[in-house]
């Protein structure tokens, strides 16, 4: 995660915090759809899976997303979902590792939609923040084998401004109120959610 996706390549909206997200009180704003654009048409494809989401990511440099990689799907064919203003988008970086097996990679929008974090869980439920973490956990497990510190990666996927929803007040915001709160209208918070991915997540 390095480098920024190419902006016609693969992006990553975020479920539609705006629409996506759960009641006040609800503990995470998470990706809830991912989405990768095609090189040629430019058009999104959503993507099934996380897994496979996370092997066009990781390939992504080398080896471009285009519709036929999708079973069924071809340029000529609708896009799957647009960036309408429906959903919050986040565009996601090339070159991540896929999670290691058994192990769930998650990102988290925080409440002022100014960026998201990256934890992973162990298949012991145990939750890692940091590389120095992961690192002792793999120490104190050895039986992990093939698991090494390179296939953890906690860089996140960069929040589409102009995605964000307008009741949203940011941190430092016009009105001088550094320490401003999230209002959230009832709508919002009574209205389902979509997410997903630029190798695109939109939340």
């Amino acid at each position: 995660m390095a480098e920024e996706l190419p902006d016609k390549t693969l992006k990553t909206p975020k479920s539609s915090l705006s629409k996506s997200l759960r009641r006040k009180g609800s503990p995470l704003r998470s990706v809830d759809t991912y989405a990768a654009q095609c090189i040629k048409c430019l058009k999104w494809r959503v993507i099934t899976t996380e897994e496979e989401y996370e092997d066009i990511r990781n390939k992504v440099s080398v080896e471009p997303f285009v519709c036929a990689r999708k079973s069924g799907a071809s340029c000529e064919d609708p896009a799957d979902i647009e960036n309408d203003g429906s959903q919050t988008w986040a565009i996601d970086k090339p070159g991540i590792p896929r999670t290691p097996e058994g192990f769930k990679r998650i990102l988290v929008l925080r409440s002022d939609y100014s960026k998201m974090d990256a934890y992973y869980v162990t298949p012991t439920k145990k939750r890692l923040k940091c590389h120095s973490e992961v690192a002792a956990f793999l120490e104190a497990n050895p039986g992990y084998q093939g698991v090494s510190l390179s296939n953890f990666n906690f860089s996140t996927p960069k929040v589409v401004e102009d995605t964000i929803p307008d009741y949203i007040v940011r941190k430092g915001s016009a009105d001088g109120n550094s320490n401003a709160r999230v209002e959230e209208p009832e709508d919002a918070a009574e209205s389902g959610s979509c997410g997903n991915q630029e190798s695109g997540v939109t939340q």
